[in-house]
């Protein structure tokens, strides 16, 4: 594990965002809704830059269509736009159940949802501990897609473990934070609006520390370094 994690210079930020755009203009299709989405997220003053980018919901999406899954729980809306990629990728009779504490990013949520055709989401306001805690394990989801508040990621993925499937996926977000999760020294709070303070830190590396003992899933880290800069994801199977 390093030991100090510099900041990485505009002109390597520069190039991740350069080659993700690249990338993109081959494999990634003009789609309205998304557009309208990421539009609509702005004008009504959600923090945009915490909308997964377009690469990573195609991904999501693309999971969803490998895994055959038909039952998707995300916490962490937001504006709806990473709800919208996985929405894309389940059948007709497919649920979605997304999880969200705002109301008014909920409303936003669901509005894009509509523009964007996707009949089969679920949008629950309130507290995700509290309203994962009263999800019942009868049917279990086959992708649950965490993108939250940091410090409780350690009780979500708990929760996620109960209502996966057996070999059903759960992915969680932004667990590499430009290498501050690996930097022993961090003990500051980030730059203004990327994180807010050592917790979201914290809440990866008791994560990881759980992860460690866990034998009842596989999991690795992949890290990303597109247009939103480095981070990553961790990418966990339920055994």
């Amino acid at each position: 594990m390093a030991s100090t994690i510099a900041e990485i210079p505009r002109e390597v930020l520069e190039t991740f965002a350069r080659s993700d755009e690249y990338h993109n203009s081959f494999l990634l299709r003009p789609d309205e809704g998304l557009e309208y989405a990421s539009e609509h997220i702005r004008e009504n003053g959600l923090m945009h830059h915490m909308s997964v980018p377009a690469s990573q919901g195609e991904f999501l999406k693309l999971v969803v269509l490998a895994i055959g899954a038909k039952r998707v729980l995300e916490v962490g809306t937001l504006g709806g736009y990473s709800t919208i990629w996985i929405g894309q990728g389940l059948p007709e009779d497919g649920e979605l159940i997304t999880l969200e504490i705002s109301e008014v990013n909920a409303k936003v949520a669901r509005e894009n949802l509509a523009k964007a055709g996707i009949r089969n989401a679920r949008v629950l306001v309130g507290n995700a501990n509290e309203t994962l805690a009263g999800l019942p394990t009868e049917e279990p989801f086959d992708l649950i897609f965490v993108d939250a508040d940091k410090q409780s990621y350690p009780n979500y993925f708990l929760e996620a473990k109960r209502l996966v499937r057996t070999h059903g996926v759960i992915i969680i977000d932004n667990v590499v934070q430009k290498g501050r999760v690996a930097d022993r020294s961090f003990a500051r709070p980030p730059a203004i609006g990327v994180y807010p303070n050592d917790s979201t830190v914290d809440g990866v590396r008791t994560l990881l520390k759980l992860l460690k003992e866990d034998k009842e899933v596989e999991a690795t880290t992949i890290a990303t370094a597109n247009e939103k800069g480095y981070d990553g994801f961790l990418y966990a199977i339920k055994l």
